[in-house]
């Protein structure tokens, strides 16, 4: 791994639960987004969208958050997909 790696994990609790959030930090969450919901949300601005798999096929739907960089946690790109657990 690289300091120019996109990376994603899980970032709730292990178990089951009704939500499952899954995060990505990097220089490619802005094609992430694109292959995934279609369209880069407006920094820090909720958005409920489909999710796609590869094939186009909606897999689930949940809140989409973009954190712009260098205004992150991490200073990079960062996205979180808040979906079904």
């Amino acid at each position: 791994m690289t300091a120019s790696d996109t990376i994603a994990a899980i970032a709730t609790a292990h178990g089951h639960g009704a939500l499952g959030v899954v995060r990505a930090s990097g220089p490619a969450v802005q094609q992430l987004l694109m292959a995934l919901i279609g369209i880069i949300p407006a920094p820090r601005q909720a958005m409920y969208r489909s999710i796609r798999s590869a094939a186009g096929d909606t897999i689930d739907a949940g809140l989409i958050l973009y954190f712009s960089a260098p205004a992150s946690f991490t200073g990079e790109d960062v996205c979180e997909f808040h979906t079904h657990g």
